[in-house]
């Protein structure tokens, strides 16, 4: 038995060992792959969100177990992370301050290794080419769609080059300061209130409730007050070194955020991307049905349709129809529909179209 634990064992190790040496074999690969694209191209951008996805892919499809498609994904994602930053480090701007989920939203995508900088409009940022890429949230299966992204859509031209979907988990958090203390008021954004407002409601009900900008903000106030505590995420805690007394304190338990990667720049088609699409018509009868038909006549699925009121030079009572459907906009079925709706007099801005989320609400 002994003898048999042992030789287990020394076989492991030299398995470990080949993993070390492949894993330095693709960190050298990576910086000679940098070396060739700087020769050719010295202001060339570090690897896109697309290349990163048929490479996971690809991987996925070599996996045959035991570990499963989720935890090997995990893996070759800090991987590539790190190569990444030894060849032509990605830097992120998102929707600030840190310890927010957009944070976590940066991490979970880009890996541990990347560059990344909180800032307050990340559009500009990215728009100013401060930073090659940007993250943002777009929708929560909550509280719905974040209307301050869209209308950023309609005066940017940054493109849309990718998705993240984060399961969102709130916490109760507090200082070390406060433990044992009775706790008087709770920080947090509004929609984190809403949230959770059923647990609070039985396990704080006459406790005061303070909204602020989001819920690192939330984090670096109760870190320093008396009686407070904050609801929050684990990066919040982690950053601010706040401990958590509940966990998971969401109302339901499906809670997920999405979020946006931008960037100044088209990804090429992946054979699993989404398009996103702004239209604007004019309010008169039929106007809308227009617009949707030839996407029901050639069986394309619409994944989400929301609206927001056109910009003032547009009248009043006009909407911007903000659409994402499944496919690539250089494919000749999405093109031949887009020309179709832009012959019924609508007029059509394509944000992006990018690949979807390898593993949905990880």
């Amino acid at each position: 038995m002994k003898k048999d634990l042992k030789k287990l064992r020394k076989y492991i190790e030299n398995i470990e060992k080949q993993i070390v040496n492949l894993i330095s074999k693709r960190a050298i690969c990576a910086q000679k792959v940098a070396k060739i694209k700087l020769s050719k191209e010295p202001k060339l951008k570090p690897s896109s969100p697309d290349r990163e996805n048929q490479i996971l892919r690809t991987i996925k499809k070599y996996n045959k177990g035991p570990l499963d498609n989720k935890e090997i994904t995990r893996i070759f994602k800090k991987i590539l992370s790190a190569c990444l930053s030894l060849e032509l480090p990605n830097q992120v701007a998102y929707l600030g301050p840190e310890g927010t989920f957009t944070q976590k939203a940066v991490i979970k995508h880009f890996g541990k290794s990347v560059r990344s900088i909180p800032v307050k409009n990340v559009f500009k940022t990215i728009e100013n080419k401060k930073y090659n890429y940007g993250v943002v949230p777009v929708e929560n299966s909550t509280e719905g769609i974040v209307n301050k992204t869209l209308d950023s859509f309609i005066t940017s031209k940054i493109k849309i080059c990718g998705e993240v979907i984060l399961s969102i988990h709130h916490h109760l958090l507090i200082g070390k300061k406060n433990l044992n203390k009775k706790i008087e008021k709770i920080y947090s954004h509004q929609q984190s209130f809403s949230q959770c407002k059923n647990w609070l409601n039985n396990n704080y009900p006459g406790v005061k409730k303070i909204a602020v900008a989001s819920n690192a903000e939330a984090s670096k106030i109760i870190k320093y007050e008396n009686n407070s505590a904050a609801i929050a995420g684990d990066v919040a805690a982690s950053y601010y070194s706040l401990k958590i007394i509940a966990q998971n304190i969401e109302d339901r338990i499906n809670n997920y955020t999405r979020f946006f990667i931008l960037a100044d720049k088209d990804v090429t088609p992946t054979g699993y991307d989404k398009t996103f699409l702004m239209i604007t018509i004019k309010n008169q009868i039929g106007s809308f049905f227009l617009i949707i038909e030839p996407f029901y006549r050639y069986n394309v699925d619409i994944l989400r349709l929301t609206n927001r009121p056109a910009p003032e030079n547009k009248g009043v009572w006009n909407y911007i129809f903000f659409i994402e459907i499944k496919g690539h906009r250089k494919s000749k079925l999405i093109a031949r529909i887009l020309e179709e709706i832009s012959m019924r007099g609508a007029e059509i801005k394509i944000l992006g179209s990018y690949p979807e989320q390898l593993k949905k609400r990880i």
